[in-house]
């Protein structure tokens, strides 16, 4: 990021889950930071620019003069719901995001982080997934961060900005007591005594990673200069079942599970290639069963 005590960052979505990580390491490194979410952020020491970042007069109040990253997190995230709302994900996802280029480009904003997803390339069956692979979303949700990607992509060419589409894996860890996604889940059936849902056979293959190696994936990215989509994983596939097995060993629960029919959208695997983020000095410290120590504390802690 240069040097980053003297950066002024803005981070959309900054006050959900891994914003919150996310912000948190930059006012360590000394950096002056703002959220523009639809919450404040809970610390005095962030600006918070609170509304809708569809509303044109949000975006344009959230990129003050003189910032010069953004990092754009906000988003919707879950691929049934793109389904269920195809209109509203084009909005946040694409709209808003073009809205929020234009300002980087009339404010002068020289480095722009996007957060995306490896759901751009489509069901590739096992394949492991690069960035190189074509963009074939199958949801509106995947179709979204493409086009999202691809605006940045012209941005960064015609602008002279540095335009990073970081495209996350599965991101799991502390922080996740409001999210409804599968390790949180598993967090909540253990502690209640409850079982959970498994779409299919539980053989679907997966990449989770740390909310923690994300955050220095992202610092990785910046301090590169990097342009272009950059895969950020763990490097590690795992099955539906060892995730399973994984929260049984972390928690001593049983957690019984019910196989259910799989969903719409839903990719059978997901295996990436992360040696694009490791030649810029990313490398994963969590391993499924350490970084799943991270999370449950706070929900056992929740039952006291």
């Amino acid at each position: 990021m240069g040097d980053e005590n003297r950066s002024r960052v803005l981070v959309t979505g900054g006050s959900g889950f891994i914003g919150r990580r996310l912000v948190r390491a930059l006012l360590a490194t000394g950096a002056d930071v703002t959220v523009a979410d639809l919450r404040a952020f809970p610390d005095d020491a962030v600006r918070s620019v609170v509304g809708d970042l569809c509303d044109p007069a949000v975006v344009k109040a959230a990129v003050s003069p003189g910032t010069e990253v953004i990092i754009h997190l906000a988003a919707v995230t879950r691929v049934l719901l793109s389904i269920d709302d195809p209109a509203g994900t084009h909005a946040l996802n694409v709209d808003a995001t073009a809205g929020l280029l234009e300002q980087a480009r009339l404010k002068d904003v020289s480095a722009f982080v996007l957060a995306s997803t490896n759901a751009v390339t489509g069901d590739v069956g096992r394949t492991v997934i690069t960035e190189q692979m074509p963009l074939r979303p199958l949801t509106p949700y995947g179709a979204t961060k493409a086009a999202g990607e691809m605006l940045l992509g012209s941005y960064a060419a015609c602008y002279g900005m540095t335009g990073c589409a970081l495209r996350f894996s599965n991101v799991y860890g502390p922080g996740m007591a409001e999210k409804d996604s599968f390790v949180p889940r598993l967090m909540r059936a253990a502690r209640d005594g409850r079982g959970v849902q498994v779409y299919g056979d539980g053989s679907q293959v997966r990449d989770l990673v740390h909310v923690d190696d994300i955050v220095s994936g992202t610092f990785a990215a910046l301090r590169a200069g990097f342009t272009g989509p950059l895969i950020l994983g763990a490097g590690e596939s795992v099955t539906v079942n060892e995730i399973v097995a994984a929260a049984r060993s972390v928690t001593g629960a049983d957690i019984p599970i019910e196989n259910v029919p799989g969903k719409p959208g839903e990719m059978p695997a997901v295996i990436i290639d992360i040696s694009a983020a490791r030649a810029l000095g990313y490398k994963p410290e969590h391993d499924l069963k350490s970084g799943m120590a991270t999370v449950w504390p706070e929900f056992s802690e929740a039952a006291i």
